[in-house]
């Protein structure tokens, strides 16, 4: 008899990470999943808060992905998108999956948001793409530093790796202090995964 493959679980979520999303969500996560041929690999650490920067991101399809993950995952997880997307009548549906606009000719309010916003969380996780852009980048931005700085919150390593199907969740990565150093260091950890567009990561 063959073992059933677990691509994603609600276990793989600390308890107190967890949302409170319903049995239909969480299962409508998990067939969506399934139905892609897509695995999450790893445990989310048990820390009070988390910055997730999740790369490469290269396609518009990386959204739909996280999104299934998220439901499939059960996590409490807000997650920063260009202000563009949240346009009248769209905008009450991007704020109820957690979205958090981005207005990139104002970093520092945005800073400013996402801090009061985990400020008034018990324990919450944030999740950014450094790339700030589908296409392919030499710099990635730098917020998510300053943000995990500003919050006393911890880095997480999130990869999309298109050639396994897999979403893996790495390792905690602790800054040194350092931004050009971190940042080298958190983009070459990336190089050995490809997205979905595999030209642009």
């Amino acid at each position: 008899m063959s073992k059933k493959i677990i691509r994603i679980s609600e276990d793989q979520v600390p308890k107190r990470l967890r949302g409170n999303r319903t049995r239909f969500l969480k299962l409508l996560g998990r067939v969506g999943i399934n139905l892609s041929g897509w695995k999450v690999k790893g445990m989310v650490p048990d820390e009070e808060r988390i910055i997730i920067i999740a790369a490469p991101h290269t396609s518009n399809w990386d959204f739909i992905l996280a999104m299934v993950a998220i439901f499939g995952l059960n996590i409490n997880i807000r997650w920063l998108g260009k202000d563009s997307i949240f346009k009248p009548g769209f905008k009450w549906f991007f704020n109820w999956l957690g979205g958090i606009p981005v207005n990139r000719e104002d970093p520092n309010a945005l800073i400013d948001s996402v801090v009061k916003i985990v400020e008034k969380e018990k324990a919450i996780v944030i999740a950014m793409t450094p790339e700030g852009t589908r296409k392919k980048v030499v710099r990635w931005k730098t917020g998510f530093l300053r943000i995990a700085k500003l919050t006393q919150a911890k880095i997480l390593l999130i990869s999309i790796n298109s050639p396994t199907k897999t979403i893996l969740i790495g390792n905690i990565f602790e800054p040194t202090g350092n931004t050009e150093l971190d940042l080298n260091f958190i983009q070459d950890y990336y190089q050995s995964f490809k997205g979905i567009n595999p030209e642009q990561s």
